[in-house]
C-alpha cells in the first residue's frame, strides 16, 4: 500500500520539484519503505529541454510513497515506467488477479521486469487502453501518465477503498491520496465549502465527489478522469447491479451456498499473497470470523495471527467472542482495552490524519486496533462490506418495522410520538431502547433512501437551521444536503426497495464513512487493510442473489449464515449484533467534558462565525444533565473543530 501524488501543467511554472516533494512527504505515513520522483520536463537556463518528450508544453510530475507488500525488490520502485518511458504510473492499491492479467499479456509479447502489480497495470494499458481499468480486480487509485498521447487517467476501485482527490483549473490539475497532501501544492487554497459543512452535518462525513476544500474533489468509485490538454472528463466504467442473472436463477438453495462459500474463499486466498507477515482484524462478529474460519483452511492456524479491541463498558465490548473464536481455530490472538484513558491520550493522533471533518468515533478503536496490529504485521484482513452486501444492519430490521408503523393511524403516531417515547429513561448505552426509538421516528418521515441516512447520520436538513449562525444559514439557504442522494439513485434500476437500500449503503456509507476509517487509521500506522468481501467476482455475485436471501422478515444475513452453519458456532452466527460503537456518552460527562467545554466555548464558536453558540451551549447543558443523549450531534460538532483547528487554524 502506498501514498501518491502528481502534478501536470499544461504551460507555464506551476510544477516545480519542491512542490511534488512536499506533496510526497506528507504521504509517508503511507509508504515509510522508499519514496520516489518522475518529472518528465526540467529546463535549463536557455530553455531547453531535457526530456525526451522534446517539444511539449506539458509539465507533469508524479510523486510516490511505497509500503512495500508485493515484489520487495527495487524493481517495484514507483513512479514506475514501460519500456520505452512513454507510460508512466503512480499506483496505490494491491490488484489481486495481476498473476491472471500478467498471463493473458505475455503471449501479446510484454516482457516485464518485475513481479509488482504495478507493472501489470502499465503493461495492461498499452494492450487495452481504458479497457483494463475494468479488468482490475481489487483496491486502487492511481495515476497514469500517457506521454504520447499527453493524456493523465485518474482512476478509483469499484468501492472506493483507496482514495483519490484532486483539484484542476483550465490548465493545471494536481491529485493526491490524502487532502493534507493536496494543499501542499501551493495553488490551492484552504477555504472551506459551506455547502459541504452542511453535508457534514448531515452525513456525519463529506461524500464524493465533494470534499470540505472549496474547489478539492474526490473521485468517486468506479470512475476514471481524463486529463488532456486543460480538458476534464469523468467517465463511469462499473456500477453496482442488482440485476440477477440466469446462472443464479437457476442455483438451487444448497448450491447457492456451496458456490457462495467457494467464492469467499477464494476472495481470501487471493488476499493471502503477500511478501510480508499478515493478521485478520477478529471481532468475533459473523463477518471477520468467517475470514479466520476460510484462512484456517487455506493455512495451519499457528501461522493465523487474530487482533481485537475490547471496552470496560460492557454494552460495548464483544472480546470475549473474538476470543472465542480465536480458541475454536487455534489462532495467536493478540487483544488490547480502549479505556478513556487511551482514547484521550490518542485523540491527537487520530485527528492529525483525519483530512476532512468525520464523526464516526469507531475511528478511535479501528486506529489503536490498527497501531497495534502493525507491530506484528505488515497486512491484515477484514470483514469489511459484509453487513452492506448482506443487509446486516439494525436499519434493515428498522426499514421493515417502518412498513409496518406506516399503517398505523396518525393519531397513534402522535400518541407514540408524545406520549411513549419522552417516557423511555435517557440512557447512555450502546445502541439502547432510548436511542433506537428516538432515531427511528427522527426518519419515519423521510422517503426510505433518505431515511437510512437521517437514520445513520446526526443534524437533518430542518435541525440544522437551529445550530448554524445566520450568515451560514443564509449562504446555504435553499440547498439540501441530501440531494446527493437523489442524484445516485437517478437512472438506477432495483428489483424492490431492500436493493435500493443497499445501494444506498454501499454508494455512501461503505465508501465515505467505512472504507475511509479503515483506509486512514491503517495507513497512519502503515499498515494494509484488505477486505475480501469486496472482491469482485464475489460483491457481484452477492448484489445479484435474490433479496430474500439476504433479509427474510427480519433475520439479517439469512444467507451468509445459512451457507456459514458447518464452519462457524451458533452462538457467533446469531448473537446479538454490536458493531464497533464507544462509548461516547459516557466519556462527555466525565473524562471528556472538559475538553468539550473548551472546544465548544460560546466565544470560540461565536468568533469563528459558522454555528449557534448558544444552541450548542443547550446541547451540552443537556446532555450533561442526563435530559437528553446528544452524543451523536456533540461529537459531530466537536470533530470539526478539531478537525478545524488542526487543518485550517494551523
Amino acid at each position: 500500500m502506498c501514498g501518491i501524488a502528481g502534478i501536470i501543467c499544461k504551460e507555464g511554472n506551476r510544477l516545480e520539484r519542491n512542490f511534488l516533494e512536499n506533496m510526497t512527504n506528507a504521504l509517508k505515513h503511507r509508504g515509510p519503505d522508499d519514496q520516489g520522483i518522475y518529472i518528465n520536463r526540467n529546463l535549463d537556463q536557455n530553455g531547453q529541454s531535457d526530456s525526451e518528450t522534446g517539444h511539449s508544453k506539458v509539465k507533469i510530475g508524479l510523486g510516490h510513497r511505497r509500503l512495500s507488500i508485493i515484489d520487495v525488490s527495487e524493481n517495484g520502485r514507483q513512479p514506475m515506467a514501460n519500456e520505452n518511458e512513454t507510460v508512466w504510473i503512480s499506483y496505490n492499491g494491491e490488484i489481486y488477479n495481476y498473476r491472471e492479467l500478467k498471463n493473458d499479456l505475455i503471449p501479446h509479447g510484454h516482457v516485464f521486469r518485475s513481479n509488482s502489480d504495478t507493472e501489470v497495470i502499465i503493461h495492461g494499458y498499452e494492450q487495452y487502453g481504458e479497457e483494463i481499468f475494468n479488468k482490475l480486480n481489487g483496491m486502487f487509485a492511481l495515476g497514469l501518465w500517457d506521454a504520447k498521447r499527453e493524456v493523465l487517467y485518474l482512476v478509483r476501485d469499484r468501492y472506493g477503498q483507496k482514495p483519490l482527490y484532486y483539484w484542476h483549473t483550465s490548465t493545471d490539475i494536481a491529485f493526491s491520496s490524502e487532502l493534507k497532501s493536496l494543499t501542499k501544492y501551493p495553488y490551492i487554497k484552504k477555504e472551506i465549502d459551506i455547502h459541504s459543512l452542511s453535508r457534514y452535518l448531515s452525513y456525519e462525513y463529506i461524500p464524493a465527489p465533494h470534499s470540505i476544500i472549496k474547489d478539492v474533489k474526490k473521485l468517486l468509485p468506479g470512475h476514471f478522469l481524463r486529463w488532456e490538454a486543460g480538458n476534464v472528463q469523468i467517465k463511469q466504467y462499473w456500477q453496482i447491479q442488482f440485476n440477477g442473472t440466469e446462472a443464479i436463477h437457476s442455483l438451487s438453495l444448497p448450491e447457492i451456498e456451496h458456490q457462495l462459500v467457494d467464492m469467499l474463499k477464494r476472495s481470501v486466498e487471493r488476499r493471502l499473497i503477500s511478501d510480508v507477515p499478515l493478521g485478520v482484524f477478529l471481532s468475533g462478529g459473523i463477518d471477520s470470523s468467517c475470514i479466520v474460519a476460510l484462512m484456517s483452511e487455506l493455512m495451519s492456524t499457528d501461522q493465523i495471527k487474530t487482533f481485537s479491541i475490547g471496552f470496560e463498558e460492557e454494552s460495548f465490548d464483544e472480546s470475549n467472542y473474538a476470543k472465542s473464536v480465536s480458541r475454536l481455530f487455534g489462532t495467536t490472538h493478540h487483544e488490547q482495552i480502549l479505556t478513556p484513558e487511551k482514547m484521550i491520550k490518542i485523540l491527537p493522533e487520530v485527528w492529525d490524519f483525519i483530512d476532512e471533518p468525520f464523526a464516526d468515533a469507531s475511528i478511535i478503536p479501528t486506529y489503536l486496533l490498527s497501531k497495534f496490529t502493525r507491530e506484528h504485521v505488515t497486512v491484515a484482513l477484514g470483514g469489511d462490506g459484509g453487513d452492506e452486501l448482506f443487509a446486516g444492519y439494525d436499519s434493515f430490521q428498522a426499514h421493515v418495522i417502518s412498513r409496518y408503523y406506516e399503517k398505523i393511524p396518525g393519531f397513534l403516531h402522535n400518541f407514540i410520538a408524545k406520549q411513549i417515547i419522552p417516557r423511555i429513561p435517557v440512557s447512555i448505552n450502546n445502541m439502547s431502547l432510548d436511542f433506537r426509538m428516538k432515531q427511528f421516528l427522527k426518519g419515519i418521515s423521510y422517503k426510505p433512501s433518505i431515511r437510512n441516512q437521517v437514520w445513520l447520520g446526526s443534524f437533518t436538513k430542518e435541525e440544522q437551521k437551529g445550530f448554524l449562525s445566520e450568515d451560514i444559514n443564509h449562504i446555504i439557504n435553499g440547498s439540501n444536503p441530501y440531494d446527493d442522494i437523489s442524484q445516485a439513485l437517478d437512472g438506477m434500476k432495483f428489483r424492490d426497495s431492500l436493493d435500493e437500500i443497499i445501494f444506498c449503503y454501499s454508494h455512501f456509507y461503505l465508501a465515505n464513512d467505512i472504507l475511509t476509517k479503515i483506509d486512514r487509521a491503517s495507513m497512519a500506522t502503515s499498515l494494509e487493510a484488505r477486505s475480501p468481501f469486496l472482491d469482485v467476482e464475489f460483491a457481484e455475485f452477492v448484489n445479484n442473489l435474490p433479496s430474500k436471501l439476504k433479509l427474510r422478515g427480519l433475520a439479517r444475513k439469512y444467507i451468509l449464515k445459512r451457507s456459514l452453519k458447518n464452519k462457524l458456532p451458533k452462538e457467533i452466527l446469531f448473537r446479538k449484533k454490536k458493531g464497533f460503537g464507544v462509548p461516547l456518552a459516557k466519556w462527555f460527562k466525565k473524562e471528556l467534558k472538559q475538553n468539550l467545554l473548551e472546544v465548544l466555548s460560546p466565544s470560540r464558536i461565536r468568533k469563528e462565525g459558522l454555528f449557534n453558540a448558544d444552541a450548542i451551549t443547550v446541547l451540552l447543558n443537556d446532555h450533561f444533565s442526563g435530559r437528553k443523549d446528544n452524543r451523536k450531534y456533540i461529537w459531530t460538532l466537536f470533530m470539526f473543530e478539531m478537525w478545524k483547528e488542526k487543518f485550517i487554524n494551523c
